[in-house]
């Protein structure tokens, strides 16, 4: 199997695609603001929207910078700050998912039409587009079985 292919497959299963865990985009379909905002009592864990602002930001700043907009990505003083939220609304909980389906995809838009070369590339403050988007499939992986740990908690 080709690479981009495979990468393609992860990709996809990270998002709207069933394979061995629910993709993002059906996980949250149902999250409320309340939901997306509870933490266990003991308050060990991020909130849902938290762990969605954290893999958005990842995946903005690596769009950001395979698109050479350097200038615009988001900024963070160290990695617990990348779980920062907007202000509390349904609005703006509604926004940062629409946002993280939209960068998503757009990745996903750069993977499709490159060409093997392109896959190997050094991004600007980055490894290669192929490296980069393998260890974001992983790392959506991770935190999505976070997000279903956390919705089955509260009964979502």
């Amino acid at each position: 199997m080709e690479v981009k292919t495979l990468l393609l497959q992860q990709w996809a299963s990270c998002l709207d695609e069933e394979d061995w865990f629910p993709p993002l985009e059906k996980v949250l379909e149902n999250i409320s603001l309340e939901q997306a905002l509870w933490k266990p009592a003991d308050g060990a864990m991020n909130s849902i929207w938290e762990l969605v602002c954290h893999l958005l930001f990842y995946k903005k700043r690596l769009l950001l910078r395979f698109l050479g907009e350097t200038a615009n990505e988001p900024q963070a003083e160290n990695n617990k700050s990348t779980f920062r939220i907007p202000t509390e609304t349904s609005e703006n909980w509604k926004k940062t998912k629409q946002e993280y389906f939209y960068v998503h995809r757009e990745l996903e838009k750069i993977l499709a039409k490159s060409e093997q070369e392109d896959l190997y590339r050094q991004i600007p403050g980055e490894r290669s587009l192929v490296l980069e988007m393998k260890s974001l499939a992983m790392h959506d992986a991770y935190h999505i079985g976070q997000i279903v740990f956390l919705s089955k908690m509260q009964r979502a």
